[in-house]
């Protein structure tokens, strides 16, 4: 017969199990061992978010005949996030043709998934394309991987090219923030905003955040006849895709490409981008009247 003794010992004993089994909480992650894993280093953004970017400066790349900056249209990261005991990781990497399947084949090696392939602009030269990835595990070992990868590409690592101070043209910053009614920064050279979302986005129960590429991204860059050219994305839900390519072509704006960017999304998501140029107010009228048609975060 069980007395109230033997309940209090059996009830410490099974807690004591459970704590035992239970998964351990995450130590802070090491992020100078991530940075010296991959060759670059990186800042912790808003939701414990440590990104990497790994623009290709290397490319000289034009689109209908405008060179592009390399924060323009042309910028490969990693955004590492702690999960528990372990942590996630995903971007996007540009590519050359030629490097597409070498990349591949070697994040596959590493254990990292591609969770997209495809271009986001046309009419570019040298023709660029870019893969999406994603992968669990270690910090350290999955920085390992994707350098391991990304050596199969000319993307640079280290330390970052010293930027030109030679003057350029310049955009009327002030006036395009008036027109979106959201704020923005200067990138070295482009001008960028950048709208999240108002719903959480999640893959698995992990919240997506916009630090995570999960944001809609508009960049201005100024071109040499004193107006802009602008590209980026949309970050989207199914109902929206039509209404904002609508309105974008209703200014002019071109749509060149509709896809995804992940594999388990929730709600699924749809990456629309886009190019124009004209007057940098005229284009961002344009993105207002997009923006106007997502349920975005003022």
């Amino acid at each position: 017969m069980l007395t109230m003794k033997h309940v209090r010992t059996i009830v410490i004993v099974l807690v004591a199990a459970l704590a035992a089994a239970a998964p351990a909480p995450g130590a802070a992650t090491d992020w100078k061992a991530v940075e010296q894993a991959l060759g670059k280093s990186g800042q912790l953004m808003p939701g414990d978010v440590y990104r990497i970017g790994m623009p290709r400066t290397d490319l000289k790349v034009t689109v209908k005949g405008v060179p592009v900056k390399a924060g323009f249209a042309l910028g490969s990261y990693a955004a590492f996030k702690p999960i528990g005991d372990h942590a996630m990781v995903m971007g996007d990497l540009v590519l050359l043709d030629g490097e597409i399947s070498p990349v591949m084949s070697a994040l596959f090696a590493n254990g990292l998934e591609v969770t997209a392939v495809h271009n986001h602009l046309n009419e570019m030269s040298p023709h660029v394309m870019y893969m999406h990835y994603a992968g669990h595990g270690d910090a350290v070992q999955l920085a390992r991987g994707l350098r391991q990868a990304l050596a199969a590409s000319a993307t640079p690592l280290g330390a970052p090219p010293t930027p030109s101070t030679a003057a350029g043209p310049a955009l009327d910053t002030r006036q395009i923030e008036r027109v979106l009614g959201r704020t923005g920064r200067d990138t070295g050279g482009v001008f960028q905003v950048t709208v999240p979302r108002v719903e959480t986005i999640t893959e698995m129960g992990t919240p997506l955040l916009p630090a995570m590429g999960v944001v809609t991204v508009l960049n201005f860059q100024p071109t040499d006849d004193g107006k802009a050219a602008i590209t980026g994305d949309f970050v989207l839900i199914d109902r929206e895709v039509n209404a904002v390519a609508r309105a974008l072509r209703s200014h002019g704006i071109e749509v060149t490409a509709i896809h995804n960017h992940g594999l388990m999304d929730s709600p699924r998501l749809f990456y629309m981008h886009f190019w124009g140029t004209d007057e940098a107010s005229r284009l961002a009228q344009g993105l207002r009247a997009a923006l106007e048609q997502t349920n975005s975060q003022p």
